[in-house]
């Protein structure tokens, strides 16, 4: 397939294109949408294929005997990352916000701390605080333009009331990938707390040509008995419609809690996406993605160069992701006054950094998950709204 078609996505009932007037005031007719972390490229023929057969079938009854759809998940994370993965550990939920939200209902209690590395997800801080439980906020520390961990400050914030530890690896905002001893750092940092350990792994496999990404079951087997892993076809492939995300739970004990909670909410995937993640878990979507991280790389870097060519502007270096995390603070202007030139005069919808938690207060992040014909508009457009600082 070619990444470079332009596909008009208004008027699918697209969260990125179709809410973006109502939201931020930009018609799709000029705005370029830049917010939601979904891609406009079309799913791998694989997918597609799976959908189709399912249509051409035209009964759409309840899922069963899911042996293949698990042995796609064994077989991609063993050949993709090097993690040997029990069928029996492994959780369908309805996407990973689902499965974060079902962890924190499992395992902590009204009024108990979870900890964010915070900018981070913001999807994170919601569910926490929906459940009825306390966000505690561990800054990242941006050190030339890279966000690192300081978990000294981080022990010194934590009250003892703290149950969990959320880390989102790659890091979204941040495009960070994790070194071993970093996700080292935070299995410690866990069992120095006696925290329960989730680790939101959605963007492993959108990972920057010369990156590698670490799995954290790989790393530490002391931190097994207090370990969550939570993976999804859904960020790879651009099929986020489908809902569904795996909790992935190494200890017996921690598996018995979460089934005893999911049987007790009457929870069960559908199969529309147990269809297209074993379909996508293949050697021709692992060719898929290979050729999509390459096309990213490429947008990535476009678009650094020109934002980097902006005096005040700086993006930090992706990693992983396809989520460019852009620093305004060299500009000297207000938060109003840069994210209107962003909005009004360049006519781009961003998620604003503030959502992201402490830390993000002076960035804007872009999605350039698109044909690069509408980076090249993207970047020309911010060139002309910030031409006066140039």
């Amino acid at each position: 397939m070619s990444f470079d078609e332009i596909i008009d996505r208004t008027g699918t009932h697209s969260m990125k294109w179709d809410m973006m007037e109502q939201i931020y005031g930009l018609s799709p007719g000029d705005g370029l949408s830049m917010w939601v972390a979904d891609m406009d490229f079309r799913a791998p023929e694989c997918i597609q294929r799976a959908i189709g057969q399912m249509h051409e079938h035209g009964i759409y009854g309840y899922f069963g005997d899911d042996r293949a759809y698990k042995q796609a998940i064994t077989w991609w994370m063993e050949n993709r990352h090097g993690w040997k993965v029990d069928p029996d550990s492994i959780f369908t939920t309805h996407g990973l916000v689902n499965g974060t939200a079902m962890c924190v209902d499992t395992f902590t209690e009204p009024g108990d701390g979870v900890v964010l590395f915070t900018p981070v997800y913001h999807a994170f801080a919601k569910v926490i605080k929906a459940n009825g439980r306390r966000v505690v906020e561990c800054p990242l520390v941006d050190n030339d333009g890279r966000y690192e961990m300081d978990l000294k400050a981080c022990d010194a914030v934590l009250d003892g009331s703290e149950r969990m530890v959320i880390l989102c690896s790659p890091h979204n905002p941040g495009g960070r990938v994790w070194t071993r001893e970093e996700l080292q750092g935070v299995a410690d940092f866990a069992r120095r707390h006696d925290l329960i350990l989730v680790s939101d792994e959605i963007h492993h496999d959108l990972v920057m040509p010369g990156q590698r990404h670490i799995p954290m079951s790989l790393v530490d087997d002391s931190v097994r008995d207090r370990l969550v892993m939570m993976t999804a076809t859904t960020k790879t492939f651009n099929i986020a419609g489908s809902h569904s995300g795996n909790v992935i739970i190494p200890d017996p004990d921690l598996r018995a809690r979460f089934a005893a909670r999911m049987a007790g909410l009457g929870l069960s995937p559908n199969s529309f996406g147990l269809h297209m993640a074993t379909a996508a878990y293949s050697p021709e979507g692992a060719a898929w993605v290979d050729d999509l991280m390459t096309y990213l790389d490429g947008n990535r870097r476009l678009f650094d160069d020109a934002v980097g060519a902006i005096p005040g502007l700086r993006s930090m270096p992706l990693e992983a992701t396809y989520l460019a995390w852009v620093d305004f603070s060299g500009t000297g202007m207000t938060r109003a006054e840069y994210t209107d030139r962003v909005e009004r005069t360049a006519r781009i919808a961003t998620n604003h950094g503030p959502t992201f938690g402490a830390g993000g207060e002076d960035f804007l992040r872009f999605n350039l998950a698109t044909p690069r014909a509408l980076v090249e508009q993207a970047v020309e457009r911010l060139q002309s709204a910030f031409a006066d600082l140039q």
